[in-house]
């Protein structure tokens, strides 16, 4: 680690403890040159899934994206933004214990889907009107009526 002081390579920690409930390490740093002190944090980076889109083109992960997607499916809904946070870090690990290299974007969107109808069910049905693209109001109801049995069993 380079000394954001002096730019040398050399430095020594002096203490490190885990934060976040043990998702990072903070350490307490020294530079050997100037004697400055510092602090860094470091976390495991985890690798996500490249997503195949309909069209067939792949592209990154964008955790944005799929919390804005749920965030805009949630809008105006009794629902806090720690559950959204919640369901983000759900569908990721889903995502990364899969294994895959690459996911179809269709299992993100289930996974997503999935999360809404726990969260709230007009979100979801918000969500799966355009997720699935329904033609006309019998498509709508009849996912209503699947989503009415789903509560009532």
């Amino acid at each position: 680690m380079h000394c954001p002081f002096c730019s040398a390579v050399d430095t020594k920690v002096i203490d490190s403890r885990l934060v976040s409930e043990g998702n990072h390490v903070r350490r307490r740093r020294e530079c050997i040159t100037c004697e400055e002190r510092f602090t860094t944090y470091e976390s495991a980076e985890l690798v996500m899934p490249r997503i195949i889109k309909q069209d067939g083109i792949r592209e990154p992960f964008n955790e944005d994206k799929l919390f804005a997607g749920l965030s805009k499916a949630l809008e105006k809904r009794p629902v806090g933004i720690e559950k959204v946070e919640e369901a983000v870090s759900r569908i990721k690990a889903n995502l990364r214990s899969t294994g895959e290299r690459e996911i179809h974007s269709r299992n993100v969107g289930e996974q997503v889907m999935k999360e809404l109808r726990e969260l709230d069910e007009v979100a979801f049905v918000r969500f799966a009107s355009v997720y699935r693209s329904f033609k006309d109001l019998n498509e709508f109801r009849e996912e209503i009526d699947r989503l009415s049995k789903d509560t009532l069993s």
